[in-house]
């Protein structure tokens, strides 16, 4: 059984023409991937301009997760798929890092059909607590652990606790790796990753694409 995971957009302004970077555009198409075949994934409350970009990358392959893309907000995609709130709100979790008990396996046993992500890729500075304007919604909420992973890192430890039944603690991290290109680049991140033996789970283009904007910092 494969679950639906919806990554809400939670940017103050979701008319703006801007595309999406192209590092989320990499961590998106490897949700796919981490999600399993059986899958839905549902991205909400995104520009027209960015609905469309990413519609066009989300081209149904084997072995790849069902990709949607909305312009409406997770609220309204609750409403058609699971019916009016408050009721079908107790069926979505949110993924909270301030949330009181974490994910467990058991959560998957039918205690939740849908699970939810707010994100941003604005940068803010200082940050802010976006998932807040979620969790005043109502959800149920769970955390995965105090360490800050990435949201394609968050769907697929998501997918390891309640589909394939791997308590949270038992799952190989590696934490702010170091990301080596040669002797003398390196970029560290600040994030926590599923591990692959001692290397992160970075999405396809990842390690490329990040190699590539280190030497455009230093284009003068």
């Amino acid at each position: 059984m494969g679950f639906v995971y919806v990554i809400e957009h939670m940017e103050d302004d979701d008319d703006t023409p801007k595309a999406i970077p192209p590092w989320v555009e990499l961590e998106y198409a490897h949700m796919r991937s981490l999600a399993g075949p059986e899958a839905k994934i549902h991205f909400t409350h995104l520009s027209t301009a960015s609905s469309s970009s990413l519609s066009a990358l989300f081209t149904p392959k084997p072995g790849l997760g069902d990709a949607q893309c909305h312009q409406d907000g997770v609220l309204q995609l609750i409403t058609e798929q699971l019916g009016e709130a408050p009721t079908s709100l107790d069926k979505v979790c949110l993924l909270d890092p301030k949330a009181e008990s974490a994910l467990s396996p058991e959560d998957g046993d039918g205690r939740f059909q849908w699970f939810l992500f707010g994100v941003s890729y604005s940068g803010d500075d200082p940050p802010r607590d976006r998932t807040s304007e979620l969790r005043v919604l109502g959800f149920p909420t769970r955390h995965l652990g105090p360490v800050q992973m990435t949201t394609d890192t968050a769907l697929g430890v998501t997918k390891l606790v309640v589909q394939d039944k791997i308590p949270l603690d038992e799952i190989p991290y590696v934490n702010f790796p170091t990301i080596v290109f040669n002797p003398k680049e390196s970029v560290e991140m600040p994030f926590r990753y599923i591990a692959e033996g001692s290397e992160p789970k970075l999405p396809p283009g990842m390690r490329e694409l990040l190699h590539e904007d280190l030497n455009k910092s230093f284009d003068f």
